[in-house]
């Protein structure tokens, strides 16, 4: 692909014109463009080609292996429950931050994020010892014969645990700046509670709440350090495939870790896509419901 050169005599090449077009830019772009290149496109690239030199059946039977799938599905379908409860009490506790006043809220405000202050390992001992069977909570459940703790449950605990912020810290502004005359507004007309919220409070509501559990979720896929403390590491039973890669690399593997690698971004890629189509189905719905009330 070749460009005109302002007289028109002679060919530009293509590259030249794009780095043209770069230099031309301002330098926020240059910048940005710079910074994700080097912390965002270049490693994947790298991840990727480092892959694609194991052959496409060795990467298939790798990718296919009974013991990469078993912690697929551990993994992805933990981290979408653990997701999903955070969605459903993370806004009820940003309800109750926002809408009420009460001792030590400044408190329990900054408390909500110490999960990322915290280092996951310390989180991973600390919810060991709380949930193991002589734990504070475990020992409520040991005799019913509910172990918690190194099993795919203390996972799932233990992923809930660190992506609860980011469905809070999503909900909060939006619900900050909500108006509470509209809720009034509802009730004043006959609107019963569940009504209101439904058709009044949850449609502004949802694509923070979508954003923030999609956040969690992918936070809880790459999470290592608690999990590797809370689970046992058992192969089909509680064993992750971030666990696995580093198990892999421990062998030195590194193909190994980096297919597992590889199919982990993939499905990541593909999910966080279909949160993001929620998303966007969202603000449609939400900007449709505002333009038929203003109608009416």
């Amino acid at each position: 692909m070749v460009a005109s050169s302002p007289t028109g005599s002679e060919k530009i090449p293509a590259w030249k014109v794009f780095l043209r077009s770069i230099v031309q830019t301002p330098w926020t772009w240059r910048i940005m463009i710079g910074y994700l290149t080097i912390m965002l496109f270049v490693p994947v690239i790298a991840m990727l080609l480092k892959a694609s030199t194991t052959g496409f059946e060795r990467f298939w039977s790798i990718a296919t292996s009974p013991i990469a799938l078993a912690t697929y599905d551990i993994t992805f379908t933990t981290s979408l429950i653990a997701a999903l409860i955070n969605g459903v009490f993370g806004t009820l506790i940003a309800w109750v931050l926002v809408r009420y006043d009460f001792p030590l809220k400044r408190f329990v405000d900054a408390s909500v994020d110490l999960p990322f202050a915290l280092p996951t390992a310390v989180a991973g001992l600390t919810l060991a010892t709380v949930y193991s069977e002589n734990g504070w909570i475990g020992s409520l459940f040991a005799p019913f014969g509910i172990k918690i703790a190194f099993t795919r449950l203390g996972v799932g605990i233990a992923m809930v645990f660190i992506s609860l912020p980011f469905v809070i810290r999503t909900v909060q502004p939006v619900l900050a700046e909500m108006e509470k005359e509209t809720e009034e507004a509802a009730w004043s007309l006959g609107a019963s509670e569940w009504e209101t919220f439904r058709h009044v409070i949850l449609p502004p509501l949802l694509p923070a709440i979508l954003t923030g559990v999609a956040l969690g979720f992918s936070r809880a896929v790459g999470e290592y350090g608690s999990t590797v403390i809370i689970s046992s590491n058992t192969p089909f039973r509680d064993l992750i495939a971030p666990v696995l890669i580093f198990q892999r690399l421990e062998q030195y593997d590194y193909a190994g870790a980096t297919v597992i690698g590889v199919v982990l971004l993939f499905i990541s890629l593909l999910m966080l896509l279909g949160l993001n189509f929620l998303q966007a189905w969202g603000r449609r719905y939400d900007n449709n419901s505002s333009s038929r009330r203003v109608g009416h």
